[in-house]
C-alpha cells in the first residue's frame, strides 16, 4: 500500500525515491511486524486467557511439561496479524508472487485455526482429523501449482535448481508438479508443527529460515546477481524478500511472548502457518531442494517422527510389542528425556538452524 501511495510521489521529492528499494521496504516490513506484535501481543494474550483457550498437555510427555496445561494457546493468531498487515503495507501487491505466498499463509494459518479450536474450545482431543487436514493442504498445494502453470507469473513454473549445480535442474511434467507443490506445502507445514513443542523453538526457527529465504528472494529477483551466481533468475521475486521479512519479524515478534518460560503458545494456527508460508516461498523460488537445508532442523523432527512410528510397527509386528528408537519423538522431547534442560535444547536446536542455513548460503557460491 505504501508502496502504491509513495512511490509516485518521488517526482516531488527524492525522500520517496527510498521506497522504490527492497531493501528499505524489507526493513520496513519486518520493523512494523516487529511493533505489530509488541502492540497486539498482550490484547491477544489476555482475550485468549478470558476466553479459557487454553494448551492441553499430553499425560505421556516430559513431566516438566505439565505446568504449562493451561497456559493461553492460538497465539499464532498474532504472527499471521503481524505478516499480513506487514506485507499489505510495504510489498507490491501487483505481484503475484506476494499474493500466492499470503494466501497459503492464511490458508493454512485457517486450518491451524480449526484444528486448534476443535481441540481447545470444542475439547476434541485429536482436533482436526489427520485427514482432512492433509485434504486441506493438498488442496491449496493444488490451487498454487495450477496458478503457477495457469499465470504468467513465472517463464518456467516446472523448473527447480539443484543445490550445489549451476547448470543441472530439475523440469517436472504438469501433472507431477501438481502433487510435487502439495507435497512440498504439506511437508513443510507439518514439520513447523511437529517441531513446535518447546516454547521459542519453532518460532525461531522459522525466524531463521524467513530471513534466509529473503536474502535468497533479494538475489534470485536480481538479473545480474542471479546470472553472476549461477542462479535461475525469477521476475519479480525480489518482493518475496519483503514478504519473508514481514514473516522473520512477525516470528521474532511472536518469540517475545513465547520465550521459555512462555506466556503464551502459538498452536497448529501459528505452526501450520508459518510451514506453509516458507513452503511456498521455497516453490515461488525454484529451491525447493534448498528448503531442505534452510529448514534443516524442522527436516530432522518431521524423520524422527517417521523412523519412530515405523520402528515401532515393524518390531510390534516381529516381537510382539513395539520398540522405541528414541525415548520419544519428536527429537526435541528425546532430548528432553535423556536430561537436557528445555532452554539447552532451545538454544541447541537455533545453533542447528543457524548451521543450516550457512550451508544453504554455501550453495550460492559452491556451485
Amino acid at each position: 500500500m505504501l508502496y502504491h501511495l509513495l512511490v509516485p510521489l518521488a517526482d516531488y521529492h527524492i525522500a520517496f525515491n527510498l521506497f522504490r528499494y527492497i531493501t528499505f521496504r524489507g526493513a520496513g516490513a519486518m520493523a512494523t511486524a516487529l511493533i505489530i506484535s509488541f502492540a497486539l501481543g498482550p490484547f491477544i494474550i489476555e482475550r485468549l486467557r478470558v476466553l479459557r483457550v487454553g494448551q492441553v498437555v499430553r499425560d505421556e510427555g516430559p513431566a516438566e511439561h505439565l505446568p504449562k496445561a493451561g497456559t493461553p494457546t492460538m497465539g499464532g493468531v498474532l504472527i499471521l496479524v503481524a505478516t499480513t498487515t506487514a506485507t499489505l503495507l510495504w510489498a507490491d501487491l501487483t505481484a503475484a508472487n506476494v499474493i500466492i505466498a499470503t494466501v497459503v499463509l492464511l490458508w493454512t494459518g485457517a486450518l491451524g485455526f480449526l484444528d486448534d479450536y476443535l481441540k481447545v474450545v470444542r475439547k476434541r482431543s485429536e482436533g482436526l482429523v489427520a485427514r482432512y487436514k492433509l485434504v486441506g493442504q493438498g488442496l491449496i498445494g493444488m490451487l498454487m501449482a495450477l496458478a503457477l502453470l495457469l499465470l504468467p507469473i513465472m517463464e518456467n513454473p516446472t523448473w527447480t535448481m539443484i543445490p550445489f549445480f549451476a547448470d543441472w535442474h530439475v523440469t517436472f511434467h504438469w501433472w507431477a508438479f501438481i502433487p510435487w507443490v502439495m507435497l512440498v506445502l504439506a511437508g513443510s507445514s507439518n514439520a513447523v508443527n511437529l517441531t513446535d513443542g518447546l516454547d521459542g523453538l519453532a518460532a525461531g526457527l522459522a525466524a531463521i529460515a524467513a530471513a534466509t529465504f529473503a536474502v535468497f528472494a533479494y538475489v534470485i529477483g536480481r538479473v545480474d546477481t542471479a546470472q553472476y551466481l549461477g542462479l535461475m533468475y525469477v521476475p519479480g521475486a525480489g518482493e518475496l524478500s519483503i514478504f519473508c521479512a514481514a514473516l522473520a519479524g512477525a516470528a521474532l515478534g511472536f518469540m517475545w511472548f513465547n520465550a521459555h518460560p512462555a506466556e503464551v503458545f502459538m498452536g497448529d494456527t501459528g505452526s501450520l502457518a508459518l510451514g506453509g508460508a516458507i513452503g511456498a516461498v521455497a516453490v515461488l523460488l525454484k529451491m525447493e531442494f534448498v528448503l531442505i537445508l534452510v529448514g534443516g532442523v524442522f527436516v530432522l523432527e518431521a524423520i524422527s517422527v517417521m523412523l519412530q512410528v515405523g520402528y515401532f510397527k515393524v518390531t510390534a509386528r516381529r516381537f510382539g510389542a513395539g520398540r522405541r528408537l528414541f525415548y520419544m519423538a519428536p527429537l526435541h522431547h528425546h532430548f528432553e528425556k535423556k536430561g537436557w534442560a528445555e532452554s539447552k535444547v532451545i538454544i541447541r536446536f537455533w545453533i542447528l538452524g543457524i548451521l543450516c542455513t550457512l550451508m544453504a548460503f554455501s550453495t550460492l557460491k559452491i556451485r
